[in-house]
């Protein structure tokens, strides 16, 4: 082979870098490059250094004359880190959400994998200037973040005159986990020669110990110290004397290593159960990717029925991919899976750490793993012989990625079903209206687990009106029917969920004098008040001043609190019930790694009267002895200007209800509300998705909002609010000579927080069915939009959004 060219996607994010670059591979490196392998190249002018990913390498290139090919620097990785599954994905991904490739690629790696870079200053010339001289030192090279403000312009001049030049270095940000290890060099006969004083005891167990231990076999070092009770000294004094030799050797961070979970055996399934799994394992067989909805009520045991279709697939030497929504409801699913399937399962969510996300992607990438189990980034594991893929509580909108490149879990487990022939199973109580409509013609597969596997009936839903229980309640956020019924439960040693749908202390502080409000100096919202901090905080750009004590605007002390959040129900429950133990659950309450789980096991094993939490608490949980559940305010999402409110609130109060009364206990269910007439209030009441399903398909039509219609959602920010609002005009008008009579255009407007981290936002909506000319309209504005990002454009496609605010 005379000279091989490897086509590389660099890690430079822009529309004019958006497609592969060529390199000349060095003869050294022919054997080490491949498809699919992480490299570093010189990338623009100067020594720039960039991570890419080749996608492709050749032999027979036509280069132009006069061109002369940079090289390829060095080679990341051992063996491929994207297969030819990820390439084919990362380009259906890009085209599909409208994103860059490089970003398409990177989303199929854990951070650990991803390049991190650093630039230095080199000087090539002695410079004029003794302060900068003095900086450098003794080198010719200094890392240019410690470089001062004040030296930065005569930096620049320097760097014209060529005294000077900037270098970026890629860090690759893999750490693999090294402990220490030994293995003996003595046999036991042999350490029996050895002379120790009888005065050196430590030397003389170490040799007693050793005598145990096997030749030439590799030990881990932690392990013995604690079997043998002695030190890492002691182990290295043995090391001196020649009689073991020490090393490092890679270990997993495992963590799940310290947690006891019980191995479990399949259930016997109820005849509904077993007529969905024989009907999915029959397409395993088929290697078919059929879509199956699984909509079932809550306590219906979907769960059981996830894990013998799982089995099935494994059975079949297949894999499994499961996904969850909430990173919350990951401990109790990973238990259950963990449970059936043991060293098998891999964990993968936000919540690890990205040296324990690295060593589980690993292991999936080793065949170590055969089940998968995690968030929505898990879609994109590493696995190579798919035969089912689960989605529970499919209609959650965490399954949508709200940054580049926008996807929906949803979507990109279907394409990887077509390409592994293997079934997707889409399971929910309340399916999204988009897939319950799929079902109806027949596009997905649907089945049905209409009863509880216990045999209770759903529990017993009662509205409350706060409009005539609020006057008379105790405090503002807890009506005296709500209260008597905690009461009732904390008599009868049972538990309590109470879910409020909003963190904090509450929703803003306003003067009662004037009536102004405190706001975020960078958004256009509120800010929040949190007591356990003693700041007013900016939920959406995490601006964080002191609690004022006097008005900013008439200087009055008239300062009032007005809202309510979790921290400040917790504060009143507290009050009321001196004696309960309360649990809250929210962002606040959870940023700590293991948060989530340590909480859920503390009310699991009864540590708490009363779970007090955001939406995060309100699906997937399980626990025998809950048998209240009460809603603090059931209208908090319902009159947001957004098509979904109506569903999302359905979904949410049927989802909470079913956390009661999931044993032999019956279950209650109270709902606070200050619209008790509203048909999604009334149909969760009646637990009844079916006539909500038609109801709100009613209204979908009427105004054509998805699923009858496809909707891109186009939005344009700029530090400038009129320079916003002039470019989607812009788009607008060109979008209405294209599109046909049938499209709609929503907009523009300003979005509904138009000022975030001050920057102004505008946006229009495309409503469509068929429009053949719009993807390329698309794909062209994003290449026209690189061009103006200088001037501090910022263009967002958003493929099917899931909220229009």
């Amino acid at each position: 082979m005379s000279k091989l060219y490897a086509l590389v996607i660099v890690d430079v994010p822009a529309m004019q870098t958006n497609h592969p670059y060529t390199y000349l591979v060095p003869k050294q490196l022919h054997d080490q490059v491949a498809v699919g392998k992480r490299v570093i190249v010189g990338f623009g002018k100067g020594d720039r250094h960039v991570q890419g990913f080749i996608v492709d390498l050749r032999e027979d290139l036509p280069t132009q004359a006069g061109v002369t090919l940079k090289e390829v620097q060095e080679v990341l990785d051992l063996e491929p880190v994207i297969t030819q599954e990820g390439l084919q994905l990362s380009d259906w991904l890009a085209d599909h959400t409208f994103a860059f490739k490089i970003r398409c690629l990177q989303v199929l790696l854990p951070n650990a994998l991803k390049a991190a870079y650093s630039k230095t200053l080199k000087r090539l010339q002695p410079l004029d200037d003794p302060q900068i001289d003095e900086l450098f030192g003794q080198s010719d090279e200094i890392d240019l973040a410690q470089l001062p403000a004040q030296f930065q312009n005569q930096i620049i001049h320097y760097r014209h005159q060529g005294k000077v030049e900037i270098i970026y270095h890629v860090k690759d940000k893999v750490a693999k986990k090294q402990v220490p290890a030994f293995k003996l060099l003595l046999t036991p006969e042999q350490l029996d020669q050895v002379a120790v004083s009888p005065r050196a005891t430590k030397q003389l167990a170490m040799r007693d110990y050793l005598k145990t231990l096997e030749f030439a076999k590799l030990y881990l070092q932690k392990p013995a110290q604690e079997a043998s009770g002695l030190t890492s000294a002691d182990f290295r004094t043995a090391a001196k004397k020649g009689w073991l030799e020490q090393s490092q050797v890679e270990q997993y961070r495992d963590p799940y290593a310290d947690k006891n979970i019980t191995a479990t055996k399949p259930l016997e399934l109820t005849p509904d159960q077993n007529f969905a799994v024989k009907s999915v394992q029959a397409h395993i067989d088929q290697k078919d990717n059929r879509t199956f909805l699984l909509q079932g009520v809550t306590g219906s045991g979907k769960t059981e029925v996830y894990l013998q279709m799982m089995a099935y697939a494994l059975k079949q030497g297949r894999q499994a991919l499961m996904l969850v929504p909430e990173i919350s409801l990951t401990p109790q699913m990973m238990r259950r899976v963990k449970g059936r399937f043991g060293d098998l399962v891999a964990v993968m969510h936000s919540g690890l750490s990205a040296g324990e996300r690295y060593d589980e992607w690993r292991r999936i990438e080793r065949k170590e793993a055969r089940v998968v189990i995690g968030a929505r980034s898990a879609i994109f594991a590493p696995l190579d012989n798919i035969g089912i893929i689960i989605m529970d509580e499919e209609h959650e909108a965490s399954y949508k990625q709200d940054e580049m490149p926008r996807y929906h879990a949803r979507d990109v487990a279907l394409w990887r079903a077509r390409y592994h022939h293997c079934p997707v199973v889409l399971g929910s109580a309340t399916p999204s209206l988009e897939s319950r409509a799929r079902a109806m013609k027949n596009v997905y597969t649907w089945l049905t687990l209409p009863k509880r596997v216990n045999g209770q009936a759903l529990p017993k839903v009662e509205l409350i009106d706060m409009r005539n229980e609020g006057k008379y309640a105790p405090v503002p956020d807890i009506s005296n029917t709500m209260l008597n019924a905690i009461k009732d439960r904390l008599i009868k040693g049972e538990q309590t969920v109470l879910l409020l749908n909003r963190r904090g202390y509450s929703s803003f502080v306003m003067c009662r004098e004037c009536g102004y409000v405190l706001k975020c100096p960078n958004c256009d919202v509120s800010l929040t008040l949190h007591m356990d901090s003693h700041s007013m905080r900016c939920h959406y750009c995490g601006h964080e001043e002191a609690i004022p004590q006097t008005c900013d605007s008439c200087h009055s002390r008239k300062i009032r609190y007005y809202g309510t959040g979790t921290q400040k129900v917790e504060e009143q429950l507290q009050g009321l019930l001196p004696t309960a133990r309360i649990i809250r659950m929210d962002v606040d309450t959870t940023r700590k790694k293991g948060a989530h789980e340590r909480l859920l096991q503390a009310f699991g094993n009864k540590e708490a009267d009363i779970l007090l939490g955001t939406q995060m608490i309100a699906k997937g949980l399980d626990f025998p002895d809950v048998t209240l559940v009460g809603v603090l305010n059931a209208d908090t999402a319902l009159d947001l200007p957004d098509f979904r409110a109506s569903e999302r609130t359905f979904q949410l109060l049927t989802q909470v209800a079913g956390r009661a009364g999931r044993a032999q206990k019956a279950g209650q269910v109270l709902i606070q509300t200050y619209n008790p007439q509203h048909y999604a209030i009334q149909l969760a009441k009646g637990q009844d998705y079916e006539r909500y399903f038609q109801t709100e398909m009613g209204f979908r039509h009427r105004v054509g909002y998805p699923p009858y219609y496809y909707t891109i959602q186009i939005t344009a920010s700029y530090d400038n609010e009129a320079a916003a609002a002039k470019k989607m005009f812009t788009i607008a008008g060109e979008l209405g000579k294209i599109l046909s009579p049938q499209a709609q255009i929503l907009g523009p407007t300003p979005k509904a927080i138009m000022r975030i981290k001050n920057r102004y936002y505008y946006q229009l909506v495309i409503k469509y069915k068929h429009e053949p000319l719009l993807e390329d309209y698309l794909k062209g504005l994003l290449i026209q939009a690189q061009t103006e990002e200088k001037k501090g454009l910022k263009l967002v496609i958003d493929r099917d959004p899931l909220n229009f605010i």
